[in-house]
């Protein structure tokens, strides 16, 4: 028995299947890490990875990068938070704030479910109105409201999106709050806009993951600005992810003018994180409707990592990212198209996806995976474990500054290999 098998014999003592983290979970048990590097994790048997997770996209410097680990080291010796604020929430801020034009003010909250859920919470006090639009099969965190139609199936989504529970018991009111509808389809959003009364705003994901990891169309986002505008709701970006897309947001490279943005992620340089930003006007909701706090937001701790981490994330580090993630998706599709396997790869700059058929995704609907899919999904993952990279669990890659050309070169042997293995298991 090895030491990761071992260590799962504990957690099953202590934990509800031995397991605190469900989105990094995979059959029979994950490995547990020892210590991670750069680009790469080792675990506590002593096997070393690529990691192609980065902890599901936080650590966009990879692990212990230099200056982060200085930042928090020096904080650490002068106390690790306070029931007061300190200069390092400012300077996180104007970074933020000079940064993405949307964001006139800023709010810290500690992760990215508390940040949309803030968002939601400011976008009623200041229309006055209740009710949110969300979009099928888009992930947006563990707020109750956001979670609304997650992961919504064939066997209960209807002939048109509605709104489903993703935990059960939800309450009535909760379902009834939030109105769903289709990712780049513009006469429904039209539609849901005119017909649903009392909408305070409309929340996307402006690169969803769970509609093929494509921006949404140009022609939708400037529906989503106007129809919005049109009908007194505010539009909310939720860039917990995105922001990795571009130096200055997603909204910066893709557009939208978003009036509210969650984040997470990245901005905490590897410690729990959440923002809002937005107009100065609707942001001051936080000051005279919304009570928003916390134990440990915005403590110097994060602040300093995501300072450190945000100012090495410059405009050259995003163009060095870009041009990676096109090298990879590249290399993926011709291996593919090579070994003529039912596989496709999609995604935008440092992060990538790899699918299991070939059809077009525009939406939740066309993205969705069958059982079957779901098993390959799962299959590739252990073969590309078996050959030293670790991805996510969905076939998810999120890119690092850190990676190197060996790195590079690491990952398309691998993925050549693991497809080959793939083809002919």
């Amino acid at each position: 028995m090895n030491q990761s098998e071992q260590l799962r014999q504990r957690a099953l003592q202590v934990m509800p299947n031995g397991n605190t983290r469900g989105a990094v979970w995979y059959n029979p048990y994950p490995m547990y890490v020892a210590h991670g590097n750069g680009a790469h994790i080792t675990d506590v048997d002593g096997n070393r990875f690529l990691d192609l997770t980065n902890n599901l996209g936080v650590l966009i410097h990879g692990h212990a990068h230099p200056a982060i680990v200085e930042a928090v080291q020096k904080q650490a010796g002068l106390g690790s938070c306070f029931a007061l604020p300190t200069e390092h929430e400012i300077a996180l801020a104007e970074l933020m704030c000079g940064r993405i034009e949307a964001c006139e003010r800023i709010r810290f909250i500690n992760t990215g479910s508390e940040a949309v859920g803030l968002a939601i919470k400011i976008a009623r006090a200041f229309t006055g109105k209740s009710r949110i639009i969300k979009l099928e099969g888009v992930y947006h965190g563990s707020y109750d409201y956001a979670e609304i139609s997650n992961y919504s199936t064939p066997e209960n989504w209807g002939n048109s999106p509605t709104a489903v529970e993703t935990i059960p018991a939800t309450p009535a009111g909760v379902l009834d709050s939030v109105v769903v509808t289709a990712a780049n389809d513009i006469p429904m959003l039209q539609k849901r806009l005119q017909q649903e009364s009392d909408i305070a705003a409309v929340i996307v994901d402006p690169v969803p993951p769970r509609c093929g990891m494509q921006p949404l169309h140009t022609d939708y986002i400037e529906a989503l600005r106007k129809l919005t505008r049109e009908h007194n709701a505010l539009l909310i970006y939720d860039e917990v992810i995105a922001l990795r897309f571009g130096f200055h947001g997603a909204q910066g490279r893709f557009g939208g003018d978003p009036d509210l943005t969650a984040f997470g992620k990245i901005i905490g340089g590897g410690y729990p994180v959440g923002a809002v930003a937005g107009r100065a006007d609707i942001m001051e909701a936080t000051r005279t409707k919304v009570g928003s706090s916390g134990t440990f937001t915005a403590n110097p701790i994060t602040m300093v990592a995501g300072l450190a981490g945000m100012q090495a994330l410059d405009q050259p580090a995003y163009d060095a990212l870009e041009n990676l993630g096109h090298r990879m998706r590249e290399q993926c599709t011709a291996v593919i198209d090579a070994q003529q396997a039912p596989m496709q790869v999609s995604g935008v700059g440092a992060m990538f996806s790899i699918y299991f058929h070939q059809r077009q995704a525009r939406d939740y609907r066309s993205y969705y995976k069958t059982p079957a899919e779901n098993a390959a999904t799962e299959r590739f993952h252990q073969c590309m474990l078996k050959h030293g990279v670790l991805i996510a669990p969905t076939a998810t890659c999120f890119l690092s500054t850190v990676m190197s050309a060996d790195d590079e070169a690491h990952f398309a042997d691998a993925f050549a290999a693991a497809v080959q293995d793939f083809v002919h298991s």
